[in-house]
């Protein structure tokens, strides 16, 4: 594994070129080192859920987007461990992600 001598970012090998997926820093590989490559995700294998199939709770409260009365809701701790964690909600109708905060 490698990481990007400009931005920090991890690597990916590019016909014996090290590039940045961020910032396209390119280097050289080090031919003394031993490298395992493996092939990248397929396609195929990546697994896509929607709202309705996502099994989270779901509350009334009016979307900020569309207005729409329905979203689902989920709980995650962002701010440092003796804070209250964050409410974070997506309409069922639109998609779209907000936040509410107990402050």
């Amino acid at each position: 594994m490698e990481f990007c001598d400009e931005c920090g970012s991890m690597m990916k090998t590019d016909d014996g070129t090290w590039v940045c997926g961020s910032c396209g820093y390119e280097k050289g590989r080090d031919e003394s080192r031993s490298y395992t490559v493996t092939e990248g995700q397929e396609t195929t294998e990546i697994i896509e859920s929607t709202t309705e199939e996502s099994g989270l709770p779901t509350t009334e409260v009016v979307c900020p987007k569309c207005g729409h009365n329905r979203a689902n809701w989920y709980m995650q701790q962002i701010r440092s461990a003796d804070e209250s964690e964050t409410r974070f909600l997506i309409c069922t109708e639109c998609e779209h992600k907000w936040r509410e905060d107990d402050h």
